[in-house]
């Protein structure tokens, strides 16, 4: 029996997903990229950029904010603010999918899948929108204010951005148990835009049901096993098709 071809697999996942009582979609960095923001560990990607003073793993650290506020603040507005950019069609389509029956589990850190409509998105790294705030005082700020200036001068503390979570800290405890509780309630589970590399969001798989069907969806192979169902192509050209 020969080999399906991208095409074929395409219409067995739109099947899938037809099929399915409730789908988790686990997507990462890649899912925006056709919104204008680059991912992080492509050949072009955040951190393969070799123009900052220490690595980008340092950059994005709790220890940079607190030792080099200026320096931190910076790198996160040049490469992780893009408030302009809008859904692409992947994460409409997540949006409409989930928003029926199932749940959307991101490490972007961007909103794109909430600014989609999707209504169950668990946000697992956090984001850069929402909660960003004085560490002295608690004082809160619009994005628009903390992009300008990282020092809140009325009581020279130093603002932080978002709910995002930055090396060195842990992942929020709610978003680790709705992340699993949407695992563990998905017969279909589609990884989209992720090296997959990165814990403990790559764990997440560990809580899957055996009967569970899994998906991956990036344009470089994932190194899967067999069982799983492997496309590799462009995701916008995926979920153009769906």
């Amino acid at each position: 029996m020969s080999e399906k071809n991208e095409a074929e697999k395409i219409e067995e996942l739109k099947g899938l997903i037809e099929n399915a009582n409730y789908v988790t979609f686990l997507t990462g960095a890649g899912v925006s990229v056709p919104s204008g923001i680059p991912d992080y560990r492509s050949k072009g990607g955040l951190y393969k950029r070799q123009k900052y003073e220490f690595p980008p793993e340092y950059m994005l650290s709790h220890d940079n904010l607190i030792k080099h506020p200026d320096i931190f603040h910076q790198f996160v507005v040049e490469n992780m603010y893009f408030p302009d950019a809008e859904p692409n069609i992947i994460h409409t389509k997540m949006a409409e999918i989930s928003n029926e029956k199932g749940t959307i589990v991101t490490q972007n850190v961007d909103k794109l899948h909430t600014k989609a409509g999707a209504k169950h998105v668990v946000e697992f790294h956090g984001n850069l929108y929402d909660n960003i705030h004085c560490l002295t005082c608690g004082k809160e700020f619009d994005y628009k204010e903390y992009i300008k200036d990282y020092r809140h001068h009325e009581d020279d503390g130093i603002i932080r951005p978002g709910t995002t979570v930055l090396y060195g800290e842990g992942i929020n405890p709610d978003n680790i148990e709705n992340a699993v509780a949407a695992i563990e309630n998905a017969d279909l589970i589609v990884v989209v835009g992720t090296s997959f590399k990165v814990y403990p969001f790559a764990g997440l798989l560990s809580y899957k049901n055996a009967n569970t069907k899994l998906v991956a969806v990036n344009k470089e192979n994932l190194d899967l096993d067999s069982s799983v169902l492997a496309i590799t192509d462009d995701a916008t050209n995926v979920f153009e098709k769906l």
